[in-house]
């Protein structure tokens, strides 16, 4: 008897172990970190002319349901990085957190729209550009959809100030290249760009576009770069703060920071981004912040 009740238990040991070591073995779930006041929008948004579906995510003021205001836009890239450390790949911007406590000391209301990158397609899409490593590039489709898909489906849907002044958009890395390709691209939509750490060396084409398209005198840019991110960065940064200045770009709407001992992720960007904001979208708030 003991020997057959042995041989019930053994497997059932076994069983549980196993159970227990998969359990272990499973990657853990990193608890939210958005705000209440962010969404995520349903259905998938379809990408025109690169057949893919990509999801947005919504950033509303704190006092939207509670007012009948109307409120300045701003697009961002990499939605995943952007509002969550849960989904987040290296941390995350925390961008709700910033927008709330801004909202709260009375400085700047915005609504924000986040687009989650499309994974192995990201540089494509961040790009305006061929590259000969990594393809050709799909950035021009990616923001005919921001600027004939998904705004007007947020003007309609949400209490926006639809004009340029009142629209931007920002990126870090490749999302500070495909935000630059933006507002140059498309100055009748965005007037306000943030352009993070960007990936100029990706494109020298960069430059020749900027030379070629002057941007309306109301429109402003925000620019930073950390000294250690390495890959010409900072000197790239330099090279087209000096393009933009020729130009006519003033102090006054052009900001080209460089930060010392700042390298090339989230927690630096995150750190940076209240008195980017101000700049592009409340220069006066920014100032007072200075002081």
């Amino acid at each position: 008897m003991l020997l057959s009740l042995m041989s019930k238990l053994v497997p059932a040991v076994v069983s549980v172990a196993c159970f227990s070591l998969s359990a272990a073995q499973l990657p853990l779930q990193k608890p939210s970190t958005a705000a209440a006041n962010v969404q995520l929008l349903t259905p998938l948004f379809k990408i025109a002319g690169l057949n893919r579906s990509r999801q947005v995510r919504l950033y509303l003021p704190p006092d939207y349901a509670l007012s009948n205001k109307r409120y300045p836009v701003l697009y961002m890239h990499d939605g995943q990085n952007v509002f969550d450390a849960a989904t987040a790949f290296a941390g995350e911007w925390g961008v709700d957190e910033s927008l709330n406590q801004l909202a709260a000391d009375g400085w700047l209301q915005l609504i924000v729209v986040a687009v989650d990158n499309g994974a192995e397609h990201r540089m494509t899409e961040y790009s305006g550009w061929d590259h000969p490593r990594y393809g050709s590039g799909e950035g021009e489709w990616y923001i005919r959809f921001i600027t004939d898909t998904l705004k007007p489906y947020i003007d309609q849907h949400y209490r926006t100030l639809p004009e340029p002044a009142q629209t931007g958009i920002m990126g870090s890395s490749m999302g500070g290249l495909i935000s630059h390709y933006a507002i140059f691209n498309q100055a009748g939509v965005f007037g306000k760009a943030g352009i993070f750490s960007p990936s100029y060396w990706y494109a020298d084409a960069v430059f020749q576009q900027t030379d070629i398209n002057v941007l309306p005198t109301n429109s402003r840019l925000s620019m930073l770069v950390g000294e250690k991110e390495g890959r010409d960065m900072v000197s790239n940064m330099q090279k087209m703060a000096s393009l933009l200045r020729q130009q006519g770009f003033a102090t006054s709407s052009l900001s080209v920071k460089t930060v010392a001992g700042a390298e090339h992720n989230e927690a630096f960007w995150r750190s940076e981004f209240s008195d980017a904001i101000l700049f592009l979208f409340n220069p006066a708030a920014f100032y007072l912040r200075q002081r």
